[in-house]
């Protein structure tokens, strides 16, 4: 008996990502049902995506992996760096260029799909991402709306209205919605092979970290050093902090505009500086400590997201490769007298740290807790802990 074949048939998409100028880009959906609306942006890592997407400072974006195959090592519980999963702190989206296989690796606990599900990710699959990037490199960070339908219906023109209405990152506080709700202590070290997360049973210091929304590995790293971290939610006052008696301060990661949560974070910083003890600030506490010392900041084309971004340490002459990921960044031009730079990136010489001549106080733009990322930029937390061992009279740290 003859068999019959069935017809070739296209593949209905079940996901779109509808960018705010009209483009319309079709694929796969998996994770979370729904729509999102953000800004597009793309990261070049090549490891990481669970601790990308859970890192805060994705708020109110949706994140472009270059890297081709997202999803081989599957999710666990330890992999994440949002202090509160339940709140689901991070990137709203995802979008790769090859669908998600079974995940095949011992530490793997769920699926990403499963994963993408649990914590409201909507993700697109089986785009050309080089040509996403290209767009936006070329024409910079896009508004957009990303959505997922099982059954492969969307009114497209709706779609199109609500990402070209939507007002953008800039001017948007979102530290507000990412920091912790409250105060709390932290004494986790970082993980290592066969054993896990440690704990820092005996600190020697005491630093007071704001959450604008730390990543966990910040936390880990200045914790091996010694200290206890008691945490503070973003909107904290400066007498909040001072009464806790710190030896240090840190400043926080976290999503936004800087300028916005400047409002009530640049009075607050004026006010710590006063005090003379010793600051440190990462990616927003970077461009808050410069607000707070009268430079300014920009909004960025496309912005820095990525593990492989070359950056050169002026106070030493050396060029680490570090991981970042913002979209804003402090206008060099304006920093004032007294405030030196000390790094920048060697993609677009745009400034990636800064230094209070003759205090001690200082920030860094990119992460040098990585998380993904290589370990280069670890040394500056050493240098941190080494202005509060100064101040206390001990000996110093080696710094690499």
């Amino acid at each position: 008996m003859a068999t019959t074949t069935a017809p070739w048939g296209e593949t209905k998409p079940t996901a779109l990502l509808v960018l705010a100028d009209g483009t319309v880009i079709e694929g796969k959906g998996f994770g979370a049902t729904g729509s999102a609306t953000a800004e597009v942006c793309f990261n070049t890592a090549l490891t990481g995506y669970q601790e990308i997407l859970t890192d805060p400072s994705y708020a109110g974006q949706i994140v472009t992996f270059t890297f081709p195959h997202i999803g081989n090592v599957g999710t666990n519980e330890e992999d994440i760096e949002d202090l509160n999963p339940a709140a689901r702190a991070g990137a709203v989206g995802a979008i790769f260029r090859a669908d998600m296989t079974e995940p095949s690796n011992f530490r793997s606990a769920e699926h990403l799909d499963a994963w993408l599900k649990r914590r409201g990710i909507v993700a697109l699959s089986g785009v050309d991402t080089r040509a996403l990037t290209a767009l936006l490199r070329e024409k910079g960070a896009a508004n957009a709306v990303i959505a997922h339908s099982a059954d492969g219906k969307f009114d497209i023109e709706d779609l199109k209205k609500q990402a070209r209405e939507w007002s953008g990152l800039e001017g948007r506080d979102l530290a507000r919605d990412v920091t912790s709700g409250q105060s709390s202590t932290w004494t986790e070290t970082p993980w290592v092979w066969n054993e896990g997360y440690g704990d820092n049973a005996e600190p020697t210091t005491h630093i007071v970290a704001v959450d604008y929304g730390v990543k966990r590995n910040i936390l880990r790293l200045i914790a091996s050093l010694g200290a206890k971290v008691t945490l503070v939610p973003a909107t904290s006052s400066a007498d909040d902090v001072l009464a806790l008696k710190p030896d240090g301060i840190f400043l926080s990661n976290g999503p936004g505009d800087p300028a916005a949560t400047g409002e009530y974070a640049v009075p607050m910083i004026k006010e710590l500086l006063k005090a003379d003890i010793p600051i440190f600030g990462i990616c927003l506490g970077h461009q808050l400590l410069a607000l707070a010392l009268g430079a300014k900041t920009v909004k960025m084309h496309q912005g820095h997201h990525g593990a492989n971004h070359p950056v050169k340490d002026h106070t030493t002459g050396k060029v680490e490769i570090v991981s970042m990921n913002h979209g804003f960044a402090v206008d060099s031009n304006s920093l004032p007298e007294g405030v030196e730079e000390t790094h920048i990136s060697l993609f677009d010489n745009s400034n990636c740290g800064i230094a209070l001549v003759g205090k001690p106080v200082f920030s860094v733009q990119h992460h040098p807790e990585a998380s993904p990322g290589p370990q280069d930029s670890h040394y500056l937390f050493r240098r941190f802990m080494n202005l509060v061992r100064e101040r206390k009279g001990e000996p110093a740290l080696e710094e690499r």
